[in-house]
């Protein structure tokens, strides 16, 4: 996938001193581009054989719902503290610039068991990690993340005992 290389622009010292924003405005930008992107992250085995496709906010979003909709899959959303509404499983976590929380209606979850991660970018693995908390605690399995960018340098897939799929490798 290197033709979208030309389509992250790269933003130092965000969003603070030594962070090296990864910006994919660029792909959004370009509809073609993006539809290429998403029906070429669509095919990857593990979206056949799971039951929904789980974003993580807030790019995420952006491409999880467009794969749900072309898998024609159910979408489960996580979300930052404070942005959802009933009954929630919770789990914190830390980020190279800060910690968070994030949360997943229960009810969403309900009748589903095997799930994809999409997010846009993956670098140190905590957000995911997180994520994996939240679904583990659950009892449900992941299949696999897909995401759009992985910062090699950090290793972040090495937390993982289920299978990446990054569409640059950065």
């Amino acid at each position: 996938m290197s033709y979208l290389k030309s389509f992250i622009d790269e933003y130092q010292d965000f969003p603070k001193k030594g962070i090296n924003f990864k910006d994919i405005i660029p792909i959004l930008k370009n509809p073609q581009i993006f539809k290429k992107l998403i029906i070429d992250m669509s095919c990857w085995d593990p979206f056949q054989k799971c039951d929904a496709v789980l974003a993580i906010d807030a790019r995420g979003f952006i491409f999880g719902t467009a794969i749900a909709v072309e898998l024609s899959k159910p979408l489960v959303l996580v979300r930052k503290t404070g942005k959802l509404p009933g009954v929630l499983i919770e789990e914190n976590y830390e980020l190279e610039y800060g910690a968070d929380t994030l949360s997943i209606q229960k009810k969403s979850l309900e009748g589903l068991s095997k799930f994809v991660i999409v997010d846009d970018l993956l670098a140190t693995g905590g957000t995911v990690r997180c994520v994996e908390k939240l679904l583990r605690a659950s009892n449900k399995k992941i299949l696999g993340l897909a995401v759009v960018i992985e910062l090699e340098e950090l290793c972040g897939k090495k937390l993982f005992n289920f299978p990446v799929n990054a569409e640059i490798a950065l």
